[in-house]
Parts: structure tokens; sequence; C-alpha cells
């Protein structure tokens, strides 16, 4: 297996190209079927037997798009994303032997949400699964709640670029713990105008987000 993976995820260049650019008309026939008829757990147990990659090749070009938008969901950073998306399948590849079965598309976007968990820890070393906030649950659970808060405010932060600048920009100096009148002192507005600025933005993100906001109490 070692060497499947060395030949398949070595090059660099050749990883970045087979991540977008792979045909899934590829990958060889089982007998009378077409490889998009074969279904994933089929492809898996033949890769699990042969080690040919090539079987490997049809579930990544089935659903490296799905890994993307996911892995972008939880990254502001496209090249972020791009790179969670090639560990993910290194991942996958390195353990499809602990595959026994079930759905594969949970099983890997599994692997997708703990590769994107791992690098965002791994740039944030401060984060500590054992704070107060994590009390009480499992390793597992806390990294779900961490997933999912970390989706809901880059969502936050997408839907307050797309305010008018000037509620944006009220709102994020009230978030950062400016009061009124030092948010009118650097903004030149007058207070009753960030004050308004502030309801109106407030308002407008709460009708677009208010299934997400409540994961940010």
């Amino acid at each position: 297996m070692q060497n499947a993976e060395t030949k398949w995820f070595s090059n660099t260049a050749r990883r970045e190209s087979i991540l977008w650019n792979f045909p899934a008309s590829d990958v060889m026939s089982l007998g009378a079927k077409t490889p998009n008829a074969i279904p994933d757990e089929e492809l898996v147990r033949l890769f699990q037997s042969s080690g040919d990659p090539q079987w490997f090749a049809e579930l990544f070009a089935r659903h490296r798009r799905r890994v993307y938008c996911s892995c972008r969901s939880f990254f502001s950073d496209g090249s972020a994303a791009e790179d969670a998306v090639q560990d993910t399948f290194v991942r996958a590849f390195q353990n499809i032997h602990s595959f026994q079965g079930g759905n594969f598309v949970g099983w890997l976007m599994r692997i997708a949400k703990n590769v994107c968990i791992d690098t965002w820890r791994k740039r944030r070393p401060e984060t500590d699964l054992s704070e107060a906030e994590y009390a009480g649950m499992t390793k597992e659970e806390a990294l779900d709640q961490m997933f999912q808060r970390h989706i809901a405010v880059e969502k936050l932060r997408a839907e307050m670029a797309m305010l008018p600048p000037e509620q944006g920009q009220c709102l994020a100096l009230f978030i950062d713990g400016y009061s009124y009148e030092e948010t009118a002192l650097r903004t030149g507005l007058p207070v009753n105008a960030v004050k308004s600025h502030l309801q109106n933005g407030r308002r407008m993100l709460w009708s677009k987000m208010e299934g997400t906001l409540s994961q940010l109490r």
C-alpha cells in the first residue's frame, strides 16, 4: 500500500492537477458495469482487495468537489480549503483498510471535518479542548461543536462583508468592544448615526442568520 500511496500523492504538482482534473471515465470498468454504476462501497472493497489506485481514483473523482465545498465553508482562504481536500484524500487513502462498510461518504466527510479542525488548531495552538465551555463533552462532541462554531463565525464574517460599508464598519468596531462614542470618533459619524447603523446592521444579520447566530451564544 505504501508504494501505491507514494506513486499517487508524492508529486505536489501532479496532486494539484489531479485534484480538479482527474476524469472519472479513466477508471477501469467492472464487467458490464461502467465506473459510475459501481457503488462507492464496492469500489472501496475492490481497492482494499487489489491495492490498485485506479479504484481509489474513481472515489476521488466522485467526491472531490463535495469535500472541497465542505472545507471551503470552514476556511475563508480557498488555498487552505484545497490543501485540506488533498490531506483528506491522503488520510482516506492511508486508512482505507479501516473502512468496514456503511456509508462511505459519511466516513469521508468525517475525515474532512477532522482535517479542517486539525489544520485550524495548528494555526491557533492556544485552542484547548479542556476549556470550561467543553466540560462534560466527549472529544468527538467538543470537536464537532468547535467545527460548527467555526463555520458559523466564517458565515457571520461573510454576511458582514455584504452589509453596507458603514453598517459593517460600525458592527465590526462594536464587536471589538468599542463604545458608541469611540465608534463615532473612529468612523467620523455622529453617535446617533452609529446607533442607527448598528441597529439596522444587526437586524439584517439576524434576518439572514437567525439559526447560525444561535450557535455563537
